[in-house]
């Protein structure tokens, strides 16, 4: 896959295609809102809609539980069925956030936290902090050591293409990646061969799941949420600049050594706190990405804000999936995301070759 079809266009854009941007951006917001209604809605437990939003809306505005409905309905939609909404959204915003960063500042549209080895570095370090009971930083023991763990993973992956002597290429990356995460998988492999009766809840989390994670966990996703989108949406400029190769970039004024760091730092701290509550979760990152950049084109001024919204959406409906299709049983939702996400990716590839081979 040629990466020049990924270059941020720089032609004046005209009041049509303005209004076509916003329309785009209402629609992908309304697509959102209402799959994250319908996952609400969802459940063996019928609640009217007018209902839902009405305790909701009772919760957000401070008034506590609303007294038409029972103490379990309110129960049920405020403690249970939200926090799995909200948490599913941020994780899906922050894995498609971090792969649309990944993939514009390597220059590579088959990078991603997954395939790049940052989700295995964040999962072990994860991992490791809950088989050896590693609680140095409280509630955020997990997060830090999952951000953690994804920064030594990529450093591991620039470390190794730079020994290849062939530079930072789309090959020497995926396959530095291959390589990295082989690696960390092994030591994963490890801490479950020696964990005993705590294998069950470590293969499940790792598998990747946001069933009853709670609002604790949101509020603990948050900061890391926060602090990635921040750095990475200010970069965005940057982003464009450095999709042209550092030396462009350079000559049109970025600091690359600091803004390729800062991002870098963004997206590790969006791929590890992410990870660290749900587990690993494969295709968002690679996927909703490459999806929304078909439909948008390369700039990541829009490019980045719209693959946080359909990553959101994407995980949501993902989630809502896994939940239903063999109810009461629940599938991980990894599951779901790579039985979407690889056919999907397969049919992008595919379509994208066919067009270079025969162009209209």
């Amino acid at each position: 896959m040629e990466w020049r079809s990924l270059q941020p266009p720089y032609i004046p854009k005209s009041s049509s295609s303005r209004n076509k941007i916003v329309l785009l951006y209402v629609l992908s917001a309304a697509l959102a809102v209402g799959i994250c209604f319908l996952a609400l809605l969802a459940s063996s437990v019928k609640v009217p809609p007018e209902h839902v939003l009405q305790i909701v809306w009772s919760h957000a505005a401070g008034r506590g539980p609303w007294e038409a409905v029972s103490k379990s309905v309110d129960l049920m939609i405020w403690d249970i069925r939200l926090p799995r909404v909200v948490l599913a959204f941020l994780i899906g915003s922050a894995l498609a956030l971090s792969g649309a960063a990944f993939q514009g500042l390597l220059r590579n549209p088959l990078a991603d936290p997954y395939t790049i080895g940052v989700s295995s570095g964040s999962a072990l370090g994860a991992v490791a902090a809950m088989f050896f009971g590693i609680a140095v930083f409280g509630a955020f023991t997990l997060p830090v050591f999952g951000m953690l763990g994804g920064l030594t993973a990529l450093a591991a992956v620039f470390a190794l293409t730079r020994l290849t002597g062939r530079g930072v290429t789309t090959e020497t990356v995926i396959l530095a990646g291959i390589i990295v995460s082989s690696f960390l998988g092994s030591f994963i492999s490890l801490i479950l061969a020696l964990s005993g009766d705590d294998l069950k809840q470590i293969m499940f989390w790792l598998m990747g799941s946001v069933g009853m994670r709670g609002w604790s966990y949101v509020q603990l996703l948050l900061p890391f949420f926060a602090a990635g989108s921040l750095i990475v949406l200010l970069n965005r400029r940057e982003l464009n600049a450095l999709a042209m190769g550092e030396q462009s970039a350079h000559h049109l004024g970025v600091d690359v050594r600091r803004r390729r760091a800062l991002i870098v730092v963004g997206a590790s701290l969006l791929t590890g706190g992410a990870v660290s509550v749900s587990g690993t979760i494969g295709f968002v990152g690679l996927v909703v990405p490459h999806f929304v950049r078909l439909i948008i084109g390369p700039n990541h001024r829009h490019l980045l804000p719209l693959s946080m919204l359909w990553g959101g959406a994407f995980l949501v409906l993902a989630d809502l999936v896994a939940r239903t299709m063999l109810s009461p049983q629940e599938l991980p939702i990894g599951v779901v995301t790579s039985l979407a996400g690889a056919p999907v990716f397969a049919l992008l590839l595919m379509r994208e070759r066919l067009a270079r081979r025969w162009p209209a």
